[in-house]
């Protein structure tokens, strides 16, 4: 008996006190509502609006947003002593507890038939008031409530003067996205409060690739035990990136707990959400100070502004019994929240501010006889329309909540939070607001101040570690029945194990050692109990989707679908889909092959070179060399006699002139390259002629309708199905050998006419049988890479460690060990196609040549002309014959030339002696012109008659000697009438 009636005095103390400190809050706080009033008492227009307040007021929070609202309502009438309305506030103690916030709100709608509530403070809460709001048409502002499940779509009467905890949610995973951490685990309380902004948060990590790999939720009432069972969990696993969204008291055990069992130490990523970085001043600083250094944490920005400096002076002096007052954003918006309210109720004017009863049967309950307000609908317009300069900045309802502007970005150390850059919506990570480099979205970790991480380090952590007593990671090899350099699984019965090698399986061994860490794996056949195949690389793949496995080690091929699913490293091997087919029994050769070395267009340049080169030849050496002389048809024989020759440097014909001398030479130089060039083709195209494919193109197989063979399991059988190849002409292989049968029988007989497959495979058939096949590129691939789960952040290290491994010395070896490639079997390879010379190839020959001989000619032209001038100044005739007269004179032997002058003195020795010697002497010191008769047997010598006049012998005009009368009269006569 005893023990029962000291719980109920215990009860009738403790219900004693709550009124005591109710009645002391509203005696506290009346007389300044009353003075308010009493400013007007001379007024009678005054208008009293009934307003609710549902708060824990056992809570800093709640006692702090209580102060805040007064003090609002104060500051809004003083400074408008003329309006009209003044709100009455009705305070009610939810207690903590969600039945009890509802009930007083339930109280206040029907018994108070209050316009509207301010609270209630927690998300919890306000689910169950928010239906009450609804239903009276009583709009709930809240202050404190910040969960995204309270939607005001679904809730039109609720008013949220308070940041939705989503919208912080893109600044959460900038700052990841900076850092590029690729996984990350959410730790929150399991409540309302905490699952509102998970979804939202989840699909913004996933945006910028960061996977959510695991979610911890911690109960509200969470015991230390509870707490460090979940902590120990998260010790064992990979992701060392933690995002926190509890309250303050939870935070605080959690970060203690995480502090005592190393988890605070350096390697470890802390992120906390505005929930605790918000009122991180009403935490323990004891915890703070030494649980939670190098934590970072979004918090939300407030500008600082006078108005704000004079609000927090005022808030201490009117709170002078709290030691050390320690405001927060929750304190500020409700100051803002009962402006607002008031305002709009201002602004509604001397409005009807009653409630419509509703009729219920005489069994209806209380929340069937509340009642409707009948401004609620006007007075929830007003409040969206209600903008202002508030505490935190400009007041403005967006969707019936406040506006997300910016948030600051902070970094926990000593007992303080210390800022080091802000987000916004439209920039993106920013190192200052007022920055004069802001431009396009950022999330550069170059925009964060420095950080100092967990542990006291300040180099960023890569967010996930292998622990020493976490789980091996399970890797998935495949079992195969052919081409088994690339991975091979032997059974060890002894100990019931495998053993699996290979080219694929050294690549990765290599590439684990590269990493700066330990990674402990297993390597695990993907077989059935008899020990063959369980399925194909596919079936791996999606094995490693569903998580049973983590990675898959073997020759698997990079495709767009498949990285859909899971995530590859880059690539080990050599990328692209090839064709392999035989070469082609080309033994009867082309009889006109010969042609093929040069291009049509280069052989019809050559000739008309040739020719060109002759006529060019036969212009400079006609008046000069007896070789080029005669009759026409032996002139025009002897010209591309001595043009084609060269193109063998047979020709016996002698150039006398410079000009000439200097084409031959330009033309040999041409010819000599020529000739050089076509025999190299010809060489090569008749060595090319005996590796000819059979198949030269994907096209060509497919009008052919000839059998194709692919490697069993490969993603090129799809390949070839969508390219159209019907499935009749599929034939699958499983091994080089196979392969090697298959394409030496030939379509006709039951085999394939090509394989396509990966050319890594191709290479390895290659080796082994160079001799009979070869190998066309015929599609673009990514080549082999190492699956992972999507996410894993073993990736891109993986990916660093295979770029070491194939740049060094170790991926040849491995090559050499496994694959045997023979180097000129792939010289043979690549060398099926030779292309004819072409035109493009000598033009440049082909100019300097005719540029010469041009230029050989004008210079022919020119002395031509020059030396000839006399016909064309002297005759008297019309252009046309003086054009004439130079083309007869251009025919004519030019016996001033030194070979000329050379056969004269030559043949006169011979025959006449020294008088005939004398004689040439004479001619040869004469300017006398040529004769212009063709004749060779006539003798051009000018003599003396007895009479002492000149005569002309042969035929050779008088007026030669015009010139040159001296000369006459000193010559003596001599007989040289005797060859006449």
């Amino acid at each position: 008996m005893i023990p029962s009636r000291t719980s109920i005095d215990a009860e009738k103390l403790l219900f004693l006190a709550l009124s005591l400190f109710t009645i002391v809050s509203t005696f506290r706080d009346g007389p300044r509502i009353a003075m308010a009033q009493s400013s007007n008492n001379n007024n009678a227009q005054t208008i009293p609006v009934n307003v609710g307040v549902v708060l824990d007021l056992e809570t800093w929070r709640g006692q702090m947003g209580l102060s805040c609202i007064n003090m609002s309502l104060s500051d809004f009438y003083s400074s408008n002593p003329s309006y009209k309305t003044r709100l009455i506030l009705n305070v009610r103690d939810s207690k903590q507890d969600e039945i009890a916030a509802a009930a007083a709100a339930l109280d206040l709608i029907k018994n108070k038939q209050v316009q509207a509530i301010i609270g209630p403070q927690g998300s919890v809460q306000a689910d169950f008031i928010i239906d009450l709001g609804n239903k009276s048409h009583v709009p709930i502002i809240s202050f404190s409530a910040t969960s995204p499940s309270l939607s005001s779509i679904r809730s039109p009467y609720f008013i949220r003067a308070a940041q939705n905890d989503s919208s912080q949610v893109n600044a959460i995973s900038a700052v990841v996205q900076a850092f590029g951490w690729k996984e990350a685990v959410l730790i929150y309380v399991d409540d309302e409060f905490g699952e509102g902004v998970i979804p939202s948060l989840t699909d913004a990590l996933e945006e910028v690739d960061t996977r959510v790999s695991y979610r911890s939720l911690i109960p509200p009432s969470a015991t230390d035990d509870q707490i460090l069972g979940e902590l120990y969990k998260l010790m064992t696993m990979q992701t060392r990136v933690f995002i926190v969204h509890m309250s303050t008291t939870l935070g605080s055990r959690l970060f203690a707990k995480a502090k005592e069992i190393g988890m605070m130490n350096e390697g470890y990523v802390w992120i906390l959400t505005n929930g605790i970085t918000n009122r991180l001043n009403s935490m323990d600083s004891s915890v703070v100070a030494g649980s939670m250094q190098g934590v970072l944490g979004i918090k939300t920005y407030v500008p600082d502004t006078q108005n704000l400096d004079n609000f927090t002076v005022k808030f201490q002096k009117d709170n002078p019994s709290v030691l050390n007052p320690k405001l927060n954003i929750f304190g500020y918006w409700a100051y803002d929240a009962a402006w607002a309210l008031a305002m709009a109720i201002e602004e509604m004017g001397a409005a009807n501010f009653t409630f419509q009863a509703l009729n219920a049967s005489t069994n209806a309950t209380d929340l069937d006889t509340i009642g409707v307000s009948q401004n609620g609908q006007k007075l929830l317009q007003k409040l969206a329309n209600t903008t202002f300069a508030g505490l935190t900045g400009n007041f403005g309802l967006v969707n019936g909540q406040l506006e997300s502007l910016a948030f600051q970005i902070v970094n926990i150390n000593g007992n303080a939070a210390r800022g080091i850059g802000f987000w916004t919506q439209e920039n993106g990570l920013l190192r200052d607001l007022n920055s004069s480099n802001i431009g396009k979205y950022s999330t550069s970790k170059s925009n964060l101040g420095p950080i100092i991480w967990p542990g006291d380090s300040t180099s960023f952590p890569r967010g996930w570690e292998i622990p020493t007593n976490g789980k091996r990671l399970k890797i998935l090899v495949p079992v195969k029945d052919g081409f088994k350099q690339f991975v091979t699984v032997t059974p060890v019965p002894s100990t019931n194990t495998s053993k699996v090698t290979g080219y694929c399986i050294d690549i990765f061994r290599a590439v684990i050692e590269k990493l700066p860490y330990d990674v402990a794996y297993d390597l695990i056949p993907f077989a059935s109990p008899n020990g063959s195949s369980n399925g194909s690389y596919d079936d791996m793949i999606n094995q490693v989707y569903n998580q049973n496995y983590d990675a898959v080690v073997a020759d698997t091929t990079i495709i767009a679908n498949r990285s859909s699913y899971v995530e590859f490293t880059l690539p080990y091997t050599q990328s692209g889909v090839s064709m392999l087919v035989p070469y082609k029994n080309n033994k009867s050769k082309n009889a006109w092959v010969f042609l093929k070395p040069l291009t049509w267009d280069l052989w019809l340049t050559i000739g008309c070179f040739f020719v060109f080169i002759a006529l060019v030849v036969w212009i400079l050496e006609h008046q000069i060399n007896e070789d080029f002389r005669g009759p026409a048809s032996h002139q025009v024989g002897t010209s591309f006699w001595f043009s084609f020759s060269t193109m063998v440097f047979a020709q016996r014909e002698s150039v006398s002139s410079n000009l000439a001398r200097f084409v031959v030479i330009v033309w040999v130089f041409v010819v000599l390259i020529l000739t050089q060039s076509y025999t190299a083709s010809l060489s090569s195209l008749l060595v090319v002629q005996n590796l000819q494919p059979t198949v030269t193109n994907v096209d060509q197989l497919l009008k052919s309708g000839e059998k194709v063979g692919y490697l069993y399991g490969s993603f090129v059988h799809g390949m070839l199905k969508q390219m159209k190849f019907d499935d009749s002409r599929l034939i699958s292989y499983q091994s080089l050998e196979e392969c090697d049968a298959l394409l030496s029988n030939g379509s006709a007989n039951g085999g394939i006419a090509a394989a396509i497959d990966e050319v890594p495979y191709i290479t390895l058939v290659l080796s082994q049988y160079c001799n009979k096949y070869t190998m066309i590129p015929t599609f673009k691939t990514a080549g082999f890479g190492f699956v992972f789960r999507k996410g894993s952040p073993l990736v891109s290290d993986i990916s660093r460690a295979i770029l070491n491994v194939t740049e060094g010395p170790e991926m040849t070896a491995i090559e050499n060990g496994w694959l045997t490639p023979k180097t000129s079997c792939l010289e043979t390879a690549n060398s099926i196609s030779s292309n004819s010379l072409s035109l493009d190839s000598f033009w440049g020959l082909f100019l300097i040549a005719g540029v010469a001989a041009v230029l050989a000619l004008l210079i022919f032209m020119v002395m031509f002309v020059k030396r000839n001038w006399h016909i064309v100044t002297s005759s008297s005739g019309s252009m046309r014959e003086k054009i004439v007269a130079l083309g007869r004179r251009f025919y004519q032997r030019d016996l001033n030339s030194h070979t000329f002058r050379k056969a004269r003195f030559r043949d006169r020795n011979m025959e006449d002696g020294a008088n005939e010697i004398a004689a040439v002497e004479i001619i040869e010191h004469t300017n006398f012109p040529p004769s212009p008769s063709s004749d060779s047997s006539q003798i051009d010598v000018v003599l003396i008659n007895e009479q002492g006049a000149p005569y002309t012998e042969q035929g050779l005009p008088n007026h030669v000697f015009e010139g040159c009368p001296e000369l006459a009269i000193n010559t003596e006569p001599t007989n040289v009438n005797k060859e006449m």
